[in-house]
């Protein structure tokens, strides 16, 4: 049986606009970054953990993990420059069977449930995969309802199919059909049969802004002094 290469490649850059520096920021005193490589290095499922940067401070970050880097072209780190773009060119340089985008912007994504991720990439024998937050919610697009009917009984939570939010913790593809379908169309993101993994609610926590960071880092505050949180009622229950 022929072994899989997968990579893991852990995308980064200097000029976030909506956060400044962000992937360096702390969370409980470790950089943002950190929780990506750390997630992909626990799952124990990866051939390499790469991380694909412009700037040489990610190198060291690299070097400090115990990880590769590989330097991102210059002309690749503008903020409209598309993901579709960035894997091929990872790709080109890089080459492995699959690759796995382990995004840093999911820092309390663990490595038990990138492991299953990749493990179900591979069952389902996926192309390309995408990780979403399935919502219980009531939902319209453009004033239209999509998951429930206005012209009967409201519909309870728990009762409607859920809507799927994309999360981008993790990103999949399999390297030989998106270079096929980027080198014909001239984008892949989306390309072969592709699936979609519902993640934890923790790890469809982002960080995107300011208030982002704050929030990840209470929570992962609060996780580290209570591990064995345990639910609680108010006394009257007892009478």
């Amino acid at each position: 049986m022929v072994k899989r290469r997968i990579t893991a490649m852990v995308p980064a850059r200097t000029g976030s606009t909506r956060l400044k520096m962000k992937n360096l920021a702390l969370i409980k005193g470790r950089p943002l970054i950190y929780y990506a490589i750390k997630a992909a290095r626990d799952s124990g499922i990866f051939s390499n953990i790469v991380v694909n940067a412009e700037d040489a401070i990610f190198s060291k970050i690299a070097e400090r993990y115990g990880v590769d880097f590989y330097k991102r072209p210059d002309c690749l780190v503008k903020p409209n420059t598309k993901t579709d773009i960035v894997v091929y060119d990872f790709l080109k340089k890089n080459p492995c069977d699959i690759v796995a985008w382990v995004s840093p912007i999911a820092p309390l994504q663990d490595g038990e449930e990138v492991k299953k991720i990749v493990q179900y990439f591979i069952k389902e024998k996926l192309d390309t995969l995408m990780t979403v937050k399935n919502e219980k919610v009531h939902s319209v697009y453009k004033n239209k309802p999509i998951n429930f009917r206005m012209n009967e009984i409201f519909a309870q939570t728990q009762d409607i199919i859920p809507v799927q939010r994309f999360v981008y913790s993790v990103m999949m593809w399999r390297s030989v059909t998106f270079m096929k379908h980027f080198d014909r169309k001239g984008h892949a993101l989306l390309s072969g049969k592709i699936g979609f993994y519902p993640v934890s609610s923790f790890s469809s926590i982002i960080v995107k802004k300011k208030e982002d960071l704050m929030l990840v880092d209470y929570i992962a505050r609060a996780m580290a002094g209570n591990k064995n949180y345990t639910v609680k009622y108010d006394r009257i229950i007892k009478k």
